[in-house]
């Protein structure tokens, strides 16, 4: 890969330099105990999965790639790396702890490798085996990898790197991944188009979904959702990565009371921060008890797609789910009070949003030069602005826009993912030498 495509952040102090010398030095050891791990052969049916670090559970793209396969073939054997041992999974799959160990031992004895993430700096990976990555995120707001410019650190280059290096196929839904999933991803292999697995359950009728979120919250058959899902903000320290969020500057007794006159029903919130902070998120509450009781917090439920199924609209910052919510026409809004400072913080956006008016945002030339496109999302960085998009939201419209919008980026999305990669990874299973 001697192409300028390349090329690495340089390290901006010597408290980074020192930081990735202890990482790769930690690195090394781990990598020491896949090696001695080989002395274990690989088993051809199995499969070990791990969502978000470990910090995931039974959810995203893994969930229903995982139910496919053992759907197929109830002989595959399924295990799944977790930071949390009380996570439910179905009794078809071995949950294990997401330690060193265990990683070492899991992982060099599967036959296939299911992300979607990165794998820990130092995992190494053998010969005839096949990493599937099946990613968290396909189209986005906020730029990943080296299209992320001088918000890319060394460190996150180097894990970056080292986790494509292994990966075999990595699953896209759209040219517009095609374009850009070189540089966001650091990676030159083989991408696989067949949808993202974890959006079959937007395709068609979702009514099976919202029934059971309304009787998991005791509410009435009619009552109507809006899922509100900021992303967390991303920082570094010397070079030593950390997530964080910030209090929330939505007025949510104005959000429901818009909602109401616009849409008409009764209205609640549904709170989802993202899976890197929902074990420090204690829940949201509002000093207008009223209000309150409208407001339940799902951050912890393991499948933020069934969620999303669930619900008639969504509201997010930066987060990518906001065109999965689109692929599904749920009405959806962007609402980021801090445009300009997480801009630059992330290095870069794929969408000109601190340049272009807020009700037709174009996209990124950097990274898309042979995309014109248009958000389908109005942006509001207040209230006032929320308030207008919601009052102003016009359905036959919008719909139009998506339409028009998921021709131009080449979509796949037709509810039949999960099949076709299980299809892929039982051949690779079966056919294997």
């Amino acid at each position: 890969m001697a192409d300028d495509r390349w090329k690495a952040p340089e390290i901006q102090s010597e408290s980074e330099k020192k930081h990735i010398k202890k990482r790769t030095i930690s690195a090394g050891f781990q990598s020491l105990l896949f090696y001695i791990c080989r002395i274990f052969s690989i088993k051809e049916k199995l499969i070990s999965v791990c969502t978000f670090e470990g910090k995931g559970g039974f959810g995203c793209n893994p969930k229903y790639l995982v139910q496919e396969l053992h759907r197929r073939n109830p002989d595959y054997d399924f295990v799944w790396f977790v930071n949390d041992m009380g996570k439910s999974f179905p009794d078809y799959i071995r949950k294990v702890p997401n330690t060193i160990w265990s990683r070492a031992y899991w992982l060099s004895r599967s036959k296939i490798w299911i992300d979607n993430y990165r794998k820990p700096y130092g995992t190494k990976k053998r010969k005839n085996q096949y990493y599937l990555n099946v990613n968290h995120f396909t189209l986005g707001i906020k730029c990943t990898g080296l299209l992320r410019g001088d918000g890319l650190s060394k460190m996150a280059y180097l894990v970056n790197k080292s986790d494509s290096d292994m990966i075999d196929g990595l699953v896209i839904d759209s040219k517009w991944c095609e374009e850009c999933f070189d540089k966001a991803m650091l990676y030159d292999g083989v991408m696989l188009k067949t949808g993202a697995p974890r959006c079959d359950v937007l395709y068609g009728d979702r009514g099976g979904q919202r029934k059971k979120l309304r009787i998991r919250h005791a509410l009435a058959e009619n009552a109507k959702i809006v899922m509100f899902a900021p992303t967390f903000r991303e920082g570094a320290d010397n070079g030593k990565r950390f997530v964080y969020s910030e209090i929330w500057s939505i007025d949510f007794k104005r959000l429901l009371n818009n909602l109401e006159k616009k849409f008409t029903g009764k209205w609640h919130i549904c709170i989802r921060v993202h899976p890197q902070l929902a074990n420090l998120f204690t829940g949201y509450h509002e000093e207008n008890d009223a209000v309150s009781r409208k407001i339940f917090d799902e951050s912890g439920y393991d499948d933020f797609y069934e969620l999303l199924a669930g619900v008639d609209a969504y509201i997010t910052d930066y987060s990518s789910a906001i065109f999965e919510a689109g692929y599904a026409h749920i009405p959806s809004f962007i609402y980021a009070d801090d445009i300009e400072e997480y801009g630059k913080a992330r290095g870069n956006l794929y969408w000109n949003l601190a340049n272009d008016d807020r009700e037709a945002i174009t996209n990124n030339k950097d990274t898309h030069p042979d995309m014109e496109l248009t958000l389908p999302f109005t942006v509001a960085r207040n209230n006032d602005q929320l308030e207008e998009d919601i009052l102003k939201f016009n359905k036959d419209e919008y719909d139009m826009k998506l339409d028009r919008f998921h021709e131009a980026i080449g979509l796949v999305f037709d509810g039949k993912a999960s099949s076709r990669l299980a299809e892929h990874i039982s051949d690779i299973i079966e056919n294997s030498p």
